[in-house]
């Protein structure tokens, strides 16, 4: 992810890997609040209580986390 004051932009890499892992286009993406408004639409179209489903969350969050570590 590439950083400039509040604006964010997510390389091309990250943004195939996100598409792969949810099979939604992170599109538009240039804030923290987009990136936020995305995982809760990824997370919103793959809900339930399943384990499944459980994990594929928990694989977004660490995506996500390791997005923001860098």
């Amino acid at each position: 992810m590439i950083r400039l004051g509040a604006q964010i932009r997510l390389t091309s890499k990250e943004i195939e890997h996100f598409r792969w892992l949810t099979d939604i286009e992170p599109a538009g993406i240039r804030t923290r609040a987009d990136l936020d408004a995305y995982v809760a639409k990824c997370k919103a179209h793959y809900w339930g209580v399943s384990h499944d489903t459980q994990f594929l969350h928990w694989m977004i969050d660490q995506e996500i986390a390791r997005c923001l570590a860098a």
